[in-house]
C-alpha cells in the first residue's frame, strides 16, 4: 500500500474538517428544530438570554464569516444590531422563531457551498479581518481557524439550548 502524499493528506483533512463542521451545524439545527416558539422563547436560566436571541445571534455570527473568508456580502447585516452589540432584553421585538429558523438554515446553507469550494491549500491562509503584517507573525489567523472557533460557538450555544427541551418523566 503507497503512502498517501501531502495532496492527499491535505484533502482529507479537509474533508473531515468539513465533516465535523457540519455534524454540529446538523446537531444544532436539530434541536432548534425540536424546540417550539414557546420554548425558545424563554431563557435558558434564569438571567440568562433566550434561545430566540441565541439563535439570532448564532445567525449573526455565520453570516459574519462570509466577509472574513472573502465570500461576498452579508444576508443579515441588521442582525448584529439585534444580537451581536445589544444584550438580550425581555420584552425586544426580535424576528419571529419560524423567520430565525429559516434565517439560520439559508445562511448555513450558502456557507457550506462556500466552504466546501475552498481548495485545501487555501485553508491556512490568512482571513480578512488580519492584516499582511500581522499574520506573518501569527499565521495562526487563519481562514481554518476561523471556522474551527465559530465550530466551538456553535457547540457552547447547542448546550445552552439544551435546558430549554422539556424534560420526559419516566
Amino acid at each position: 500500500m503507497e503512502s498517501p502524499t501531502k495532496s492527499s493528506e491535505s484533502i482529507l483533512f479537509v474533508q473531515t474538517f468539513l465533516k465535523a463542521w457540519s455534524l454540529q451545524l446538523k446537531r444544532f439545527t436539530q434541536l432548534v428544530d425540536e424546540l417550539d416558539d414557546v420554548a425558545l422563547a424563554k431563557p435558558t436560566a434564569p438571567g440568562r438570554n433566550t434561545g430566540i436571541y441565541i439563535l439570532g445571534h448564532m445567525i449573526a455570527v455565520h453570516d459574519g464569516i462570509y466577509p472574513l473568508l472573502g465570500f461576498g456580502e452579508r444576508l443579515y447585516p441588521e442582525y448584529d444590531a439585534l444580537f451581536i452589540t445589544s444584550p438580550d432584553a425581555a420584552g425586544k421585538p426580535y424576528p419571529a422563531a419560524a423567520v430565525l429558523r429559516a434565517n439560520w438554515k439559508e445562511v448555513n446553507n450558502r456557507l457550506n457551498e462556500r466552504l466546501a469550494a475552498i481548495e485545501s491549500t487555501e485553508w491556512l491562509a490568512r482571513h480578512n479581518a488580519v492584516s499582511d503584517a500581522d499574520f506573518a507573525k501569527e499565521p495562526n489567523r487563519n481562514k481554518l481557524n476561523v471556522v474551527l472557533t465559530r465550530m466551538a460557538h456553535v457547540g457552547y450555544h447547542a448546550g445552552q439550548l439544551v435546558y430549554l427541551k422539556e424534560k420526559v418523566e419516566d
